[in-house]
């Protein structure tokens, strides 16, 4: 079964634009991001494949409305709940 994230072949998507001299990141919420991601996995509370399968499990709507970054966040965010490492009011900080 296809997901969204993979477009290989797909008519209708835009060309990718490059952007010149891009920085790493555009926030600095994306390099604590990064940095969040890169613990949680040394930690052992998660793996890279169980990482990449959370963001290929969003939705469509979502997926293509997200930056890089966001969907590493929703991925993130997912699977601290799946794994019960968080609930998913603390995650949205109620």
């Amino acid at each position: 079964m296809s997901r969204i994230n993979d477009v290989g072949g797909m008519v209708g998507f835009p060309a990718i634009v490059e952007e010149p001299d891009e920085p790493a990141f555009h926030a600095d919420w994306e390099a604590h991001v990064l940095a969040l991601n890169a613990a949680l996995i040394r930690r052992g509370v998660y793996n890279l494949d169980e990482f990449r399968d959370a963001i290929e499990r969003m939705p469509p709507e979502a997926y293509l409305a997200s930056s890089y970054y966001e969907k590493w966040f929703t991925a993130i965010t997912t699977l601290l709940a799946e794994k019960g490492v968080a609930t998913p009011e603390e995650l949205a900080g109620a």
